[in-house]
């Protein structure tokens, strides 16, 4: 993986410069730290940090080839997985290939294909071309938005760029929020909504989408979305067809020249990566690395709940020993935690998910010590049914994002005269109807398939993208790539067809996963009820992040001790402890968050319009 930004001018106004996209790329080294390039033409200068993954010796970027007397430059961040057949098809267009890494087949792609580009790509990708002698740049983004590609537009000049911070050193690139910005942070945050940025003025180039640029328009195109299908197929026949798409994935992401792990908890999505991993390994004489996670103080600690029944160390050493990996268990001390929560922010460049972020943040540079790329289980809850608002259909009729327990639980404790609560409330809940309406639905789906359909096209356009957002960020920030075989547009388009009896077949949640995959799981992970990422449910992190969210609200240069509602503060913390955000969030997270809310503000000098 890599960081990618550029700087591109057709209007021969001014030069373009060099030293600016030099400062953009250097504030995102940490996501490319083995090699960087420059690429400067008359109206375009590229950057890009690469994190060298396949091909290590020769896939330097930018990268430029000349076909058929024209050329062509790329800058690209990602990994391509249907690398082989692209390449079977390229050579009988009469290209050559000089690596073996999949910059270059993306590029002979957009080359002989132009804008289908996109469409042809199986992988996780951000990337811009420059098409010299037809004086445009290409640009796409894989259809889930696993890597990022945020752009400002100034006049005639267009700058892109991997994350926001290369994009603020520009000299004419303010750090501004206005109030819709704000409303995404409080009631939204750590998700967003699609295709802006809590920024200004910057925005993204939204999941499933290219955009081409010329001097005369910027012109933004989707090219993938689910669509409603009938489905066709007997239930015995939907299981095996689901096994054969998910193993294909999973092994078509173990291709790498870097050493490779995957992250194992113990719940059946990160299990039946590892299983299939392991075997692969195994057929090549090789012994799969896996982690898992802790906490400090959890085994002491740890309190069931409704959302996480259970531990998961017990049942990742279970599985751990049952294929035979090297298993390494990673602890993360509790102050570090806490102290993380700074250098999280600034990986995320916003507010994120409060310890969430920050041990992953941790847990991802300690893998780094021995591991380049890992494999993660994400994605599968948002296309099986495992949220709960696939099954329960009073959560998708309260008019908000259904993972937001109480819409006004975060926003009610700043001051309502300046966050205009109910405005910002009535703002985003008809963003909310208005995606939940271009969710496509057949006139023959029963009340159930129609539901599971809005749950997915909402869990995927918004929670599954934020909960991608911080891997990407938390992992790339350690110099670390994770896959996520689960997103594979394949899976993805056909399991949103498979009748909902299926896919919850006996009330069982993600019934067809665990039908498909049977074979490779012990019945003591199989039959596992979903467990999130953990968190720490050890009291001393409560009582440390409360102290530094004091002593940061006492600053004469604290932003948020201006916003909020002390009345109304003191009153949470008094409160029961509830989970207000997604499964896992709750009192100690607030407050870990509102530490973050107020670094933003500090860190990147936010300016209110």
């Amino acid at each position: 993986m890599c960081s990618i930004c550029g700087l591109v001018d057709f209007s021969k106004r001014e030069k373009v410069s060099k030293e600016i996209v030099l400062k953009m790329g250097s504030v995102m080294a940490h996501r490319g730290p083995d090699q960087n390039g420059l690429f400067v033409d008359e109206n375009a200068v590229f950057q890009h940090n690469r994190l060298a993954v396949i091909d290590i010796e020769n896939g330097l970027q930018p990268m430029t080839r000349i076909f058929n007397g024209k050329e062509y430059t790329i800058v690209y961040n990602g990994e391509i997985y249907n690398m082989d057949e692209l390449k079977n098809e390229l050579l009988k267009y009469g290209v050559t290939f000089e690596t073996r890494c999949d910059t270059e087949i993306v590029l002979y792609t957009y080359i002989i294909f132009k804008e289908k580009c996109a469409e042809k790509l199986n992988g996780i990708f951000a990337f811009a071309i420059l098409d010299k002698d037809d004086k445009k740049v290409y640009i796409a983004r894989d259809r889930f938005g696993i890597k990022p590609l945020f752009y400002i537009k100034l006049n005639t000049t267009f700058l892109f760029a991997s994350e926001v911070k290369a994009l603020l050193k520009h000299p004419d690139v303010a750090p501004k929020i206005d109030k819709y910005g704000l409303w995404q942070l409080l009631y939204l945050s750590p998700v967003r909504l699609n295709g802006i940025s809590i920024f200004k003025d910057i925005y993204e180039i939204k999941p499933a989408c290219y955009a081409v640029l010329t001097a005369e328009e910027f012109k933004i195109t989707q090219y993938w979305s689910f669509k409603a299908e009938e489905f066709n197929e007997d239930r015995d026949t939907a299981i095996e067809h689901t096994r054969e798409l998910l193993i294909d994935a999973i092994k078509r992401q173990l291709v790498s020249d870097a050493p490779l792990c995957t992250f194992l908890s113990g719940g059946l999505d990160s299990s039946v990566i590892t299983s299939v991993a392991a075997k692969e390994y195994q057929k090549n004489g090789m012994v799969l690395s896996s982690y898992s996670f802790e906490y400090e103080g959890n085994k002491e600690n740890f309190k069931s709940t409704l959302f996480q029944p259970q531990g998961d160390d017990q049942y990742a050493i279970l599985l751990a020993k049952y294929l035979k990996t090297n298993h390494t268990v990673l602890t993360a001390p509790t102050a570090e935690v806490a102290n993380a929560l700074f250098e999280a922010t600034t990986a995320r460049d916003m507010p994120g998910q409060a310890d969430i972020d920050s041990s992953l943040l941790y847990y991802c540079r300690k893998v780094k010590e021995n591991h380049t790329v890992a494999i993660s289980g994400e994605c599968s809850d948002e296309i099986f049914g495992g949220y709960p608002w696939f099954y329960r259909e009073e959560m998708l009729k309260k008019n908000f994002f259904p993972w937001i327990h109480d819409p006004f639980k975060r926003i009610n404790l700043f001051d309502d005269s300046i966050v205009k609560s109910n405005e910002g409330f009535e703002y985003l809940s008809n963003a909310y109807t208005k995606s939940l309406s271009q969710c496509p639905v057949l006139d023959s789906d029963t009340p159930s398939m129609a539901q599971s359909r809005r749950a997915v096209w909402l869990s995927v356009n918004y929670f599954m993208t934020s909960l991608l957002e911080r891997k990407d960020r938390m992992s790339m920030a350690s110099g670390v790539e994770v896959r996520v075989p689960f997103a594979d547009h394949r899976i993805m388009e056909y399991v949103f067809n498979v009748p909902w009896e299926i896919r919850f077949e006996g009330n069982v949640e993600k019934a067809l996963l665990r039908n498909a995959m049977k074979d490779y799981l012990p019945n003591e992970i199989l039959n596992r009820k979903k467990s999130p990422y953990p968190k720490t449910h050890n009291p001393e992190y409560e009582t440390i992040v409360l102290s530094m969210l004091e002593k940061r609200l006492s600053s004469p240069d604290s932003v948020v001790s201006r916003l909020i509602d002390k009345k109304a503060f003191k009153e949470f913390l008094s409160s029961e402890n509830t989970t207000w955000f997604g499964q896992l969030m709750s009192r100690p997270q607030m407050i870990a968050w509102l530490i973050q809310l107020d670094y933003w503000f500090y860190k990147y000098k936010v300016d209110f319009v």
